[in-house]
């Protein structure tokens, strides 16, 4: 069961229609994704690298730099920890190369996912002491590493932490206070007192924010944009809003990609079988990132940063075959332990609660965030997946837009040994006699209602199909690259009968039907690409088998559906037609 909701912000569509000349259907869209402003839609529009706030606005951003280059003058030892998924990988690899490029004397350390953990741990610090290494700057991590970080300040390194995730907080008398480090710099958007007006950036979109500033300051402007493709490619895969900052920097980002010189992304990309395909988000999103992920969940993050520094042809289409054989063995793995989580809920009580806290030892700990990801996916409620760790339980949870994950553990933090993230994703370590307890609390502590855990889509307006035009798709088009906080849109038609259907595809899971208006008699051609089966199961259930019958002959029929689709452009054989896509449906 689901809810169609349509979106019904009041505004002067005529306004921004008049204002940049563009229809009332393409200014709907925007202010159905709160882009209303004049400056917002006319970034969103334009998004051009040039229209980026200047770095000098983040918080501690001048002030790191400052201390960069003075250890960069003075020959000081500087090592950069980093992160284990994409989105750390970005990051070390603009942080490296770019102050490899300013001459620093600079190397790097990225956790190991199982012995050590997320973000920068004592031990590193320690071993950073026995190099000699004077100053460790963090990407991706070390907003929450308080005590990490005061200890490496009173062994008298310099600590400059740059991240993107929430600031942690305690609570006193009911008032929420924020918390730091001693560091000597602390570079995240999100702290209170930073006036960087975008803050929903990863953390690979703040090093790159940083490496700019010290080229602007050396007067570097040949390589200036030199690592907009990977800022991109953690910006996709680190799921943020692609509105703002982060269209700008994915927008530029993918034209670099598609056009490389990278030795080793070229390598993967070739592996992975897209190197003659236009790279948008989906390839990064599912392709590239996953492959990229791999090595830092069943081996090492530092084979897929390999990747990117090798300058090797050979060595990099190693590298590639390498992560591709790690992805399709993570995909293996993830696939059988969401059949055992799956079968842990039905035979159990926790098929009843609302946030699914799930234990099992023998899943893979690198694979915990998918399968979590998985189950949401499946049951709509937020889902915490456990497992051993080195020393204690590990996990990761993710989220529905009803729950912050990351307040939600805040509630718990007495039974957790460490937690930190976002509001849609978190990561926690616990004691195995804690588990039972924490999953109840959390569950008593939720205030999620069963109104909140029905699906819902949300779609953009109603759009009688005589609507559709090519001059609206391309329009639509400009909305272009699609992704979190900028959706592909969805428009709904009622009432439609269906000339005809057939089913397609080797595994018959493909649908093509055309579909009638109810207004004008107008036919369009329509394609679904999922759930063919289901589809013709409900026509059954309602209508019966001779109906059904008469729709896959192109016999007059008694069939009406609503739908809820994306208009786009359909081309075969050279010949060019309209279709809507159909992402839902539902029968009269």
């Amino acid at each position: 069961m689901e809810r169609w909701l349509i979106k019904n912000k009041r505004y002067d569509y005529k306004k921004i229609s008049r204002e940049f000349g563009v229809s009332e259907i393409l200014a709907k869209l925007l202010v159905n994704r709160d882009i209303a402003k004049i400056e917002d839609i006319d970034i969103f529009l334009n998004p051009q690298l040039n229209r980026l706030t200047n770095p000098e606005f983040m918080k501690d951003l001048v002030k790191g730099s400052n201390i960069i280059i003075g250890k960069i003058k003075e020959r000081k030892k500087i090592r950069i920890v980093g992160d284990y998924d994409v989105d750390g990988v970005m990051s070390v690899y603009i942080l490296f190369k770019g102050l490899k490029s300013l001459n620093a004397n600079v190397d790097y350390v990225i956790p190991d996912r199982i012995l050590d953990g997320y973000g920068i741990n004592i031990k590193i610090i320690q071993q950073a002491i026995e190099d000699d290494i004077d100053t460790i700057i963090t990407c991706d991590n070390g907003i929450s590493a308080i005590d990490q970080i005061n200890f490496a300040k009173d062994k008298g390194m310099t600590v400059i932490v740059t991240d993107h995730h929430d600031i942690p907080f305690i609570e006193e008398k009911g008032d929420r206070v924020y918390i730091s480090s001693k560091a000597d710099a602390i570079i995240n958007p999100k702290q209170k007192d930073c006036i960087f007006p975008e803050k929903n950036l990863c953390g690979a979109s703040i090093a790159y924010r940083l490496i700019m500033y010290l080229y602007e300051i050396n007067n570097i402007e040949k390589n200036k944009y030199e690592f907009i493709e990977f800022a991109a490619i953690a910006t996709i895969c680190d799921v943020v809003d692609l509105v703002g900052e982060n269209r700008i920097i994915v927008d530029n980002g993918l034209k670099a990609l598609n056009s490389t010189t990278n030795i080793g992304l070229k390598a993967l990309i070739d592996i992975c079988g897209i190197l003659d395909v236009e790279i948008g988000v989906y390839h990064v999103g599912f392709i590239i990132g996953p492959t990229i992920n791999a090595s830092g969940r069943l081996n090492s993050a530092h084979q897929a940063l390999e990747l990117l520094l090798t300058d090797n042809i050979q060595s990099a289409y190693e590298i590639a075959n390498s992560l591709r054989d790690l992805n399709e063995e993570r995909k293996n793995m993830t696939s059988e332990g969401v059949d055992i989580v799956i079968d842990q809920i039905e035979s159990t009580s926790i098929k009843d609660d609302k946030v699914i806290v799930v234990y099992d030892p023998n899943l893979h700990e690198s694979i915990a965030g998918i399968i979590a990801g998985r189950i949401k996916d499946r049951y709509n409620k937020p889902t915490i997946i456990l497992t051993n760790g080195s020393e204690c339980a590990k996990g990761s949870g993710r989220s529905i837009e009803e729950l912050n994950m990351y307040e939600e553990l805040s509630k718990c933090k007495d039974l957790l040994i460490k937690f930190g993230g976002h509001p849609m994703a978190a990561g926690l370590s616990i004691n195995e006699a804690n588990i039972e307890k924490f999953r109840s609390k959390l569950n008593e502590c939720s205030n999620l209602t069963q109104e909140d855990l029905i699906p819902k889509v949300y779609v953009d307006m109603e759009l009688p199909i005589e609507y559709i035009n090519n001059k609206i798709i391309d329009e639509i088009a400009t909305l272009k690259p699609y992704g979190k906080g900028n959706p592909k849109p969805i428009f709904g038609a009622k009432g439609l009968s269906i000339q005809k259907g057939c089913i397609l595809g080797a595994k018959k899971n493909v649908l093509k039907l055309v579909l009638v208006s109810p207004i004008r008699g107008q036919k369009i051609e329509a394609i679904m690409f999922r759930n063919a089966d289901g589809f013709i199961d409900s026509i059954i259930n309602k209508y019966g088998n001779q109906q059904l019958d008469n729709m896959l002959n192109g016999i007059e029929n008694e069939i009406n559906v609503d739908i809820l689709y994306y208009p786009d452009i359909n081309e075969y054989m050279g010949k060019i037609t309209i279709q809507a896509v159909i992402s839902n449906y539902r029968f009269n």
